[in-house]
């Protein structure tokens, strides 16, 4: 799995700019094999990423060389701007694993160099964020390209944040009948409201923005996102096998069944508990019991299942780049729940690593429904409270649509 380093406080105010700037972008580390052969392998943020964007769907593309792909790229630093191509493709060999290369991008990078992808109107900008004072340049008194590029995607950002929020105000602002009595019925009329189909994708909602549904007088965490173990990795190698040996039996299910919430800070009543192990990058959840002699300590019996902490990193980014957690009021109404919309967060770009921390720290914690009666799929739902919120998204605005 490719793993790009940690920004360095150079690259990490670069950053930041661009999300201040709500600029959606993908980052690529470019590695001396990488540097020296012209190939840059892509992570799974950046296939998400240029898909989403319209791009191109690597999952698509057939391998070799006749297959690959070529986009209109600029290459833009704080005085001039490079018109070039960059190439797309999977190679005959090493699995057909995804690979890149942006044309004449050795004149302006050095080996592990990070630099920004940003799509704008089907063409792919290249910032190279270790060398360019992004702020710097978009504060010059110089016209830049850098300028241009970003005032017209900050504009194309906030518009859309703008038209949701007014979408919102609209629609929602007084009491809307929901037309399912069901704890998700809020969820799915909200998006009813906004003119978004129910379907099982894992991108964003609402043009880029995830939007999350909750009433004001529920006790329930919020979702950040599902996500199953890796098999490949995991002691039990299905979530059958998971409910089969930890689960418990209902007098209305002919089989076992699993229901409980996991936490990091102590085993739950089934023994299982979760577990960040720093060394091997992952997540574990694992059985644990008390000892014989009552030292208060749990030990680990068996091994469970496995997360790598950086696809959970992909997942969490990649469903919340920019988020409207949506509170609103409920009541019933001969017999029909009707709600109307009280607050909106809005949240920007998580902090990844601080993901791994909460989860030792029992705040993140993980929601297991397997092998349920009502014969819905089996879950893995990583959960935090809202008062935890600002440890994981350090950017929000918060929208009064109606006042208690």
């Amino acid at each position: 799995m490719i793993h790009m380093r940690e920004y360095n406080a150079f690259e990490a105010k670069n950053v930041k700019f661009l999300v201040n700037k709500q600029i959606q972008y993908a980052t690529i580390q470019i590695t001396q094999t990488g540097y020296n052969k012209g190939i840059l392998d892509t992570t799974v943020l950046v296939r998400a990423y240029l898909l989403e964007k319209g791009i191109h769907d690597f999952e698509k593309q057939l391998r070799g060389q006749e297959h690959k792909k070529m986009v209109n790229s600029y290459i833009l630093t704080d005085t001039e701007i490079k018109n070039t191509q960059s190439s797309l493709y999977r190679p005959e060999t090493k699995d057909g694993d995804p690979r890149m290369w942006v044309y004449q991008l050795k004149d302006f990078v050095n080996p592990d160099d990070i630099f920004a992808i940003i799509v704008h109107n089907t063409n792919l900008f290249v910032i190279n964020l270790s060398r360019i004072d992004i702020g710097k340049a978009y504060r010059s008194s110089l016209i830049n390209p850098i300028q241009d590029l970003i005032n017209n995607l900050h504009n194309v950002a906030t518009s859309v944040s703008d038209e949701l929020l007014g979408l919102i105000r609209d629609r929602m602002s007084n009491w809307v009948p929901t037309k399912v009595l069901a704890d998700t019925g809020v969820g799915r009329e909200v998006e009813y409201q906004l003119g978004i189909s129910m379907n099982a994708n894992k991108t964003p909602d609402y043009k880029g923005i995830e939007l999350k549904s909750k009433r004001q007088k529920s006790n329930t965490k919020g979702t950040l996102f599902t996500n199953i173990p890796d098999w490949n990795l995991s002691k039990c190698k299905s979530s059958r096998e998971i409910a089969d040996k930890y689960g418990y039996l209902r007098p209305d299910l002919d089989r076992k069944t699993l229901q409980v919430t996991v936490s990091a800070l102590k085993s739950n009543a089934q023994g299982l508990g979760l577990e960040v192990n720093w060394k091997n990058e992952r997540l574990e959840m694992n059985h644990f019991a008390l000892p014989d002699n009552e030292s208060g300590r749990y030990v680990k019996l068996h091994d469970v299942s496995v997360w790598t902490l950086l696809h959970l990193h992909e997942r969490l980014a990649e469903k919340h780049h920019e988020t409207f957690w949506i509170d609103v009021e409920s009541r019933i109404n001969s017999g029909v729940e009707e709600f109307r919309v009280m607050t909106i967060d809005h949240t920007k770009n998580p902090l990844l690593p601080q993901f791994d921390v909460l989860l030792e720290q029992g705040k993140i914690k993980l929601d297991l429904m397997l092998s349920r009666p009502s014969g819905r799929g089996d879950t893995y739902s990583f959960k935090m409270d809202k008062k935890h919120r600002t440890l994981l998204f350090p950017e929000s605005e918060t929208y009064i649509i109606n006042m208690v």
